[in-house]
């Protein structure tokens, strides 16, 4: 297939076939999922394809111009885009399952529809999970407003992997591991980057305890490791399903978070009010 885009960064999917799945759920938020899919757009390899599952109340939220616009770049790109309806709600793991279910690629990238990845981010995650062979790599998110609010302390947590060899760990509530959580408060991966100095096109991968809204899976793993089969266990109404599976994948084949993150979090106010539930500690704790 010949792209009929006549942009410098159009890519033709080798084969045919693209390296990665990009899922997207969303509900709402039409302006930043334009901002979303306008990042992807950016991005220069590898070949991917975009499942969007819209949630929104109405009108659905790639019915919007600015969405659809972004929409028209990627398949003029060469980049397939699929689009679909995925209704009643019954909550983000569900959701999330349901994507997975669509995805046949090596690869599937988790994605909110409040993220801008940097170009180059989407390439640099795939070297590094296909160099570290661990199940996941995630780029935090972050908050580019705290910038000029350093947290030296919420970084002292930062530990890389030796050479980038990431090995299986278990983390819960109580474990050393755990305590990693405020590395990615605030912009603090944008500040341990600055201090790294890595030179252009290096990346390092370093210890987490889970990383949100932007996470990289070799989807084998995370099939292999259940995805997300949980959901019908949980009510509508939670949070940390995302934390429940990646650290499910963890103990079995490792995880890690990259420096440069390449995520920025658009700082909208969130879809996610009902967090009665913790998925990971009532998934996990059975």
């Amino acid at each position: 297939m010949t792209s009929q885009w006549s942009g410098e960064w159009a890519l033709e999917p080798p084969g045919g076939e693209p390296a990665v799945d990009v899922l997207i759920p969303s509900f709402g938020r039409p302006a930043e999922l334009a901002v979303t899919l306008a990042g992807l757009a950016a991005q220069e390899a590898p070949a991917f394809r975009v499942i969007l599952s819209d949630q929104t109340d109405g009108e659905a939220a790639f019915d919007q111009p600015a969405v659809r616009a972004m929409v028209r770049v990627l398949e003029a790109q060469g980049r397939p885009v699929r689009l679909e309806r995925h209704l009643p709600r019954r909550g983000l793991a569900e959701h999330r399952s349901y994507l997975l279910g669509l995805a046949s690629a090596p690869f599937v990238l988790f994605l909110d529809n409040d993220v801008w990845l940097e170009p180059g981010s989407l390439h640099r995650m795939t070297r590094a999970l296909r160099a570290a062979g661990c199940g996941f790599v995630g780029s935090a998110v972050q908050g580019l407003s705290f910038l000029d609010d350093s947290r030296p302390q919420e970084r002292s947590e930062l530990v890389l992997w030796p050479d980038n060899e990431v090995q299986p760990e278990r983390i819960r509530p109580g474990t050393e591991g755990f305590d990693r959580w405020p590395l990615h408060n605030a912009a603090n991966l944008a500040h341990a980057a600055a201090e790294l100095a890595l030179p252009p096109g290096q990346w390092r991968l370093y210890r987490i305890a889970w990383v949100g809204g932007c996470v990289l899976f070799d989807r084998r793993a995370l099939v292999d490791c259940g995805g997300f089969d949980f959901w019908d266990q949980l009510p509508p109404g939670h949070a940390g399903e995302d934390v429940a599976v990646q650290w499910r994948v963890m103990e079995r084949y490792g995880g890690a978070g990259i420096i440069p993150s390449g995520a920025v979090h658009l700082e909208a106010p969130t879809t996610v009010v009902d967090r009665a539930t913790d998925a990971a500690q009532e998934i996990l704790d059975q």
